[in-house]
């Protein structure tokens, strides 16, 4: 089939919506398609549309569509911040752990990576290298200046500063078992568990970078979710889902009541809820009791 849809000015878009039943000021309509794409939008006013035709349904205003879009922003948003603290949190534990161990330099011999193949463990190495030299951090230029005669590679609470979350993880996923249980400890979790958590953040994280739609996604990687008989908080009297965003949230949420306690983060989620009260909830994967999950609990009981 071959596609033939010929492109619309912002004027013929908003008149084809207003066609199509959707309540809208044109100009104001015109306004918010020349800053948000309409196809991005559109994926806002999917459930707004009659099924199997391209119609809205009755009561449809750009208002409603406008407020699912800036709930989504704002949650991405809101998500970015507690994973840069969580990714921060991990980075440190993983340097401290390692360097402590192997020294500064010890990830550069693949034997102190023993869970990394030859592939990845050069694949690792090659995008070190590339940070270093595309990077213009003071640091860096500061280190190449004073010891690279001497040393390639920086130390590793250096090279650390210039790792990507996927390098990071990468980086986790070699050292050792001991010291990755060492980690995990630091979380009251399993290793696996908390490996199956950060390739889980790391896929969020990708998909709010990349400004995705957020409140209704369907997880690709599903996280683990520590077992009922030693962590029942996971379970009674909510049920974390594994392959929605609550999932990811409450996990975030719970290494954030570790890593940053006094953030007030569960506050501006909890708040965010209350002024799109109308957006439905369920797509999250959140139950109407989800407040009295015991790892949400503590934050909206105190405020912080």
């Amino acid at each position: 089939m071959i596609y033939n849809k010929p492109p619309l000015s912002f004027e013929q878009q908003a008149e084809l919506l207003i066609s199509r039943g959707l309540e809208a000021n044109k100009g104001e309509l015109v306004s918010k398609l020349r800053v948000v794409n309409y196809y991005r939008l559109s994926g806002y006013w999917y459930p707004f549309r009659y099924p199997q035709t391209d119609t809205f349904k009755a009561h449809t205003t750009l208002d409603k569509i406008w407020r699912r879009y800036t709930f989504d922003r704002q949650l991405r948003l809101l998500t970015m911040d507690a994973i840069e603290r969580v990714e921060i949190a991990i980075k440190t534990s993983i340097i401290y752990h390692h360097s402590q161990a192997y020294g500064a330099f010890g990830y550069t011999a693949p034997i102190y990576l023993p869970n990394l193949d030859n592939k990845n463990y050069y694949s690792f190495m090659d995008k070190i290298r590339e940070a270093t030299l595309r990077s213009k951090e003071a640091f860096v230029e500061h280190f190449k200046k004073n010891y690279g005669d001497t040393h390639l590679l920086l130390p590793l609470w250096m090279a650390a500063e210039i790792m990507t979350f996927g390098m990071m993880l990468t980086m986790f996923r070699g050292i050792e078992m001991k010291l990755q249980q060492t980690i995990a400890r630091e979380y009251n979790v399993p290793d696996k568990v908390l490996l199956s958590w950060l390739v889980a953040i790391n896929t969020i994280r990708n998909v709010c970078a990349h400004h995705g739609r957020l409140r209704d996604r369907v997880l690709d990687y599903t996280p683990m979710i520590p077992r009922v008989n030693k962590y029942p908080q996971w379970h009674d009297p909510v049920a974390i889902p594994q392959d929605r965003i609550f999932g990811i949230l409450t996990i975030l949420k719970y290494m954030m009541n570790i890593v940053a306690p006094q953030s007030g983060w569960s506050e501006r989620f909890k708040s965010l809820l209350d002024k799109y009260h109308e957006i439905p909830i369920a797509s999250m994967g959140m139950p109407d009791n989800w407040r009295q999950c015991p790892i949400w609990m503590e934050s909206l009981q105190n405020k912080l």
